[in-house]
């Protein structure tokens, strides 16, 4: 398995060839993975858990925090994208197991929002290779670029459609770093003890600091 992300502090934007394998083999069938990508490499494609990875899913701004605690005080991150509202951390088989246990033990656990752990048994749609081309704007478009009224633009941001499902940390090698439960654990409860002491909370975590911070 490749070194900490810390270590060569680089992160793709996009997955590359050998990220792409290392995706294909939670498959039960990589060649048909790769086949699917292949022919298109925007396709969102649905994979087991539980083998190549776990997959832990957090709250959008929670799970913000939790990557970016790892990358300022802890190793780094193995793959993560973001869909559907949510962070999805990639994390090593047996975390989706063991995270919400260790959680229950902890002082500041209760305070992290929902997880939801994907493990053996589970699968998840991970992101395409390459984000879809948006396409050029439509004719006329930016003469009508003025913003209209307030209720207007209210209107369109809420019938907007959701953000595509992107990768934030691209798979880039064919054996990623992966952190283990114990590693998300602590960053998850340094960033649910950030967010309690931003509200005032006075309660202590039992957690051993394992790294700075």
């Amino acid at each position: 398995m490749s070194r900490p992300p810390q270590d060569s502090l680089h992160t793709a934007a996009f997955v590359t060839p050998a990220g792409a394998d290392w995706l294909a083999s939670a498959s039960a069938s990589p060649r048909g993975v790769q086949a699917l990508w292949a022919q298109s490499p925007t396709a969102a494609v649905t994979l087991p858990c539980g083998t190549a990875f776990d997959v832990i899913s957090m709250d959008a701004l929670f799970g913000r925090q939790v990557v970016s605690r790892l990358w300022s005080d802890g190793p780094g991150t193995g793959p993560v994208a973001a869909q559907a509202g949510r962070v999805m951390l990639f994390a090593v088989p047996g975390a989706a197991q063991r995270l919400p246990a260790l959680l229950g033990w902890e002082e500041w656990g209760a305070a992290a929002p929902p997880l939801l752990c994907y493990g053996r048994g589970d699968a998840v749609t991970v992101p395409p290779l390459f984000p879809p081309d948006p396409g050029p704007p439509p004719p006329g478009a930016a003469e009508h670029a003025a913003p209209e009224s307030a209720a207007r633009e209210s209107t369109a941001r809420e019938s907007a459609p959701a953000p595509s499902p992107r990768w934030l940390v691209a798979p880039d090698v064919r054996a990623p770093w992966l952190p283990g439960p114990e590693v998300l654990l602590w960053a998850c409860v340094r960033a649910a003890r950030a967010t309690g002491d931003n509200l005032g909370g006075t309660a202590v975590t039992s957690a051993p600091a394992m790294f700075p911070g």
